[in-house]
């Protein structure tokens, strides 16, 4: 028997509740689609982490989610995502984390080819970084004949030195992470990344975009993302009432 198969689930039913719904959310707002995962740490200060086995986010339910320790493994004989390494070691790193997104949304992932930087261009994408979101080169790490997919905790490793200490983090030809002091954080940092991707690619067809300096950010994620539940609501409605309609 590992650690993982005696580790404590502190509030099963309620942070199941809300990992399921956290990824048919994102599903709905087009961060996630077939591919792509979102974690959530069982408790503050845990070794463990709630992560679906390895399924598409839409279908994700109670019954798939897996307690997972810091070394990426979960009890059982259920299949796993490959890259539940990416949420393993940020949780190592950054015990402030309690949630994690992993996700390919389509505006985002040019920032991650061009020197153009990912910044914050509109009030309610103030937890980017001010000057550049990190961008993660795989290939440093891992030669340049990789899958560039983060299967190994080496790899999870230098991704999660690469956040740093910063909310999100772009992978190249892949897609970006995400980080936040709790599961609905998390969430609305993820679709509001990628709504902050789309806007600045088409601020940059009409000419060079103005973004928020640094104070502007700080204040914006002060105010704005303080008042993420608003979002979480919303979106949990929606999500609720379409799967009832589809009974």
């Amino acid at each position: 028997m590992t650690d993982t198969d005696n580790a404590i689930d502190p509030d099963p039913t309620e942070l199941r509740e809300q990992l399921v719904a956290a990824n048919h959310i994102l599903v709905r707002q087009g961060v996630l689609d077939a591919f792509g995962h979102v974690s959530a740490r069982t408790a503050a200060g845990a070794d463990t982490f709630l992560l679906s086995r390895n399924l598409a986010p839409g279908s994700v339910t109670a019954d798939d989610l897996l307690v997972h320790d810091l070394d990426g493994r979960a009890s059982g004989d259920r299949p796993l995502y490959l890259e539940r390494f990416i949420h393993a070691e940020i949780y190592r790193r950054r015990p402030d984390v309690m949630a994690v997104v992993h996700s390919h949304s389509p505006s985002v992932i040019p920032f991650s080819l061009c020197a153009t930087p990912l910044r914050p261009v509109i009030h309610m994408a103030g937890f980017l970084a001010s000057e550049r979101t990190p961008v993660y080169e795989i290939s440093d790490y891992a030669g340049d004949a990789s899958d560039l997919l983060i299967t190994s905790a080496g790899l999870g490793a230098s991704l999660a030195i690469t956040l740093a200490g910063d909310s999100v983090a772009l992978m190249r030809g892949h897609g970006s992470v995400t980080a936040g002091s709790s599961l609905r954080e998390s969430v609305y940092r993820a679709v509001y990344t990628e709504v902050n991707a789309r806007i600045q690619l088409e601020a940059h067809s009409l000419g060079n975009p103005r973004y928020l300096s640094a104070g502007e950010a700080k204040s914006a994620d002060e105010t704005v993302g303080g008042q993420a539940d608003r979002a979480w609501n919303v979106w949990r409605d929606q999500v609720t009432q379409e799967r009832n309609q589809s009974k």
